[in-house]
């Protein structure tokens, strides 16, 4: 016997009676909302020109970081063949 074409009339009450309705859920979404009032952020300049200031020293260190490896391993290379 296959549960998909048997009948229990008291399990369809009880999932009618859910409160879960599909049409519902759908046009939830569609419907207009009370939106709440735009908030206007302010930006303080002096926290933006620090972290301007940071990310360049940061970006300077690795630069300089780069070439002491790329030199080291040049000169580990030209050691290793002469």
């Amino acid at each position: 016997m296959k549960f998909a074409n048997t009948s229990f009339p008291w399990f369809n009450r009880i999932m009618k009676n859910s409160g879960f309705s599909v049409t519902d859920k759908l046009t939830e979404k569609y419907l207009v909302k009370d939106h709440p009032k735009k908030q206007y952020k302010s930006t303080n300049i002096n926290v933006l020109l620090n972290r301007v200031r940071t990310e360049k020293k940061n970006e300077s260190m690795r630069k300089i970081y780069f070439s002491a490896v790329a030199s080291t391993g040049l000169v580990l290379f030209g050691l290793l063949i002469f």
